[in-house]
């Protein structure tokens, strides 16, 4: 059972779920507003134990209500706060209209925006827009966001910050940076792919203290996948254990002038754990591939025909990184497509499916037997549409490719998702900027390949290599920085984060 804080929703979902708590449940939505804004408070002292002076700016809705307990909650504790808002209270209905009264009642005023001593205060706490934000900020609201992010104080955003779009991750022309969000009773997906986690800061989560049985009244919920998906998926090997048990690996691929991409992808599964990795490659490279890694075996090919005596042994088959898109490319892509085992398919295989689909039956193809691993501009010629349709909701393109072509796919970038044909979806949190270089996707496919191989499903493996791979470059920027990361410094790192304690 998934773990209610691990589970994605969308900003609907948790609406679905706030109805759920007051509805079926019996807790009044002013209760749960208290201990949203409870939360905020108690987060903000944590963040920020030395701000003094804080600004509240308050919109309308529950948003603004939360804003208003955090505001009170603040004066209670001895904080000098002020709450500027952008609805007046009189406007204000419901719980949020409650919310504004009993800070009223405590002794609080609200002061007009804009504020002329803006600039003075230490914390400013987002409370404008909330989730239900389904256009660009306008008027007031635009100029807040604007003036919020010139500012030298610290950033708390309540719930998600004003402008994020809570489902896709894109921002609406304008959306609050924050250092921190505080996010309740479902984690927004939006917050961690795309540009959540540049706009999101750290992000804390509440339930609310709600019961677990709310969550279970949705179904389609996403996951997070972190660190402790490693442990869950990978278990300790058994001492009486030879190279056979864990896999044997076949990379097709690097054309000429391109051996460094396969050879990246080989030297990954090897260093996640395939007990075997044999690479197919243009003549031409055959002699170089493993002048520094000796432990891969290679093969020069010419013709598809070479590659008859090895597909049939292999446990799993990557195609792609450096295949290039000439006729040798396509020759031996189409023999690929023909293995029975798994196949990964990650750069060139990519553009070459995309290319041939049209014409290619459904018997040419391993539907449900493989992994296709796109960056958004490969997921748009996969789908007939530009990359920036991609990048604009990340999690509802993959879902789609992964019907289209009944595959498990990996949409590679900024919160990488991964979806199946089924409808399951997952973002990762981890990895860095420095991973935004050539052959960070070789060594991805590489993983993952390792992974099938050693006996996890296409959905245990696709999930656990994206975690692995990111967790890696995360340790690898850690010890090098960001900038002038290279590929070969994640895949030193894999053996560090693939054997759980």
């Amino acid at each position: 059972m998934t773990v209610k804080a691990q589970r994605l929703y969308t900003a609907e979902q948790v609406r679905r779920l706030d109805k759920c708590a007051i509805e079926d449940h019996g807790i009044p939505g002013i209760e749960l507003m208290e201990l949203a804004g409870r939360s905020v408070f108690e987060q903000a002292r944590l963040k920020f134990p030395q701000s003094r002076h804080w600004l509240v700016i308050c919109g309308g809705g529950n948003n603004g209500g939360d804003g208003y307990i955090v505001a009170r909650l603040a004066r209670e504790a001895g904080v000098d706060v002020v709450v500027s808002t952008l609805k007046p209270m009189d406007s204000l209905s419901g719980d949020a209209a409650t919310a504004a009264s009993r800070w009223r009642q405590a002794g609080g005023e609200t002061r007009a925006w804009p504020l002329p001593d803006f600039e003075s205060f230490d914390l400013l706490v987002d409370a404008l827009l909330g989730t239900g934000l389904d256009r660009p900020p306008s008027g007031h609201f635009a100029d807040a966001i604007n003036l919020i992010n010139q500012s030298d104080a610290g950033v708390i955003a309540v719930d998600i910050p004003s402008g994020l779009n809570a489902d896709t991750g894109q921002v609406m022309a304008r959306a609050v940076a924050a250092d921190l969000t505080v996010t309740f009773i479902g984690r927004k997906r939006g917050l961690y792919t795309a540009d959540g986690p540049d706009f999101a800061g750290s992000i804390s989560f509440s339930d609310l203290q709600t019961p677990d049985s709310i969550g279970d009244s949705i179904h389609d919920f996403g996951v997070l996948v972190c660190e402790n998906t490693i442990a869950e998926n990978l278990c300790r090997r058994r001492r009486n254990s030879h190279k056979g048990s864990f896999g044997w690996v076949l990379g097709v691929g690097s054309n000429t002038g391109m051996s460094g991409a396969l050879r990246l992808c080989g030297e990954a599964a090897l260093r996640s754990g395939a007990g075997k990795v044999s690479l197919a490659t243009h003549p031409q490279n055959a002699a170089l591939l493993n002048l520094t890694c000796p432990e891969l075996m290679v093969r020069g090919v010419e013709r598809q025909e070479q590659l008859q005596d090895l597909l049939p042994q292999v446990d799993v088959v990557v195609t792609g990184p450096g295949l290039g898109q000439d006729a040798w490319s396509r020759e031996l892509f189409m023999a690929c497509l023909k293995t029975a085992v798994p196949l990964v398919l990650d750069a060139d295989g990519l553009n070459l499916l995309a290319a041939h689909f049209s014409s290619l039956s459904k018997a040419d193809l391993p539907l449900g037997n493989w992994i296709l691993t796109p960056h958004p501009a490969e997921a748009g010629r996969l789908l007939g549409i530009a990359a920036s349709e991609v990048r604009h909701d990340r999690v509802r393109r993959a879902q789609q490719l992964a019907q289209h072509y009944q595959a498990v796919v990996v949409l590679k970038g900024c919160g990488t998702v991964i979806a199946d044909d089924r409808g399951r979806y997952a973002i990762c949190p981890l990895g860095n900027p420095g991973m935004a270089s050539a052959g960070s996707g070789d060594v991805l496919a590489g993983v993952i390949a390792a992974l099938v191989a050693q006996g996890l499903s296409l959905w245990q493996a696709a999930s656990t290599a994206v975690v692995a791979h990111a967790w890696a470059g995360d340790l690898a920027a850690g010890r090098l920085g960001e900038r002038g990361m290279l590929a070969s410094d994640i895949i030193h790192q894999l053996p560090a984060v693939l054997n759980p304690a």
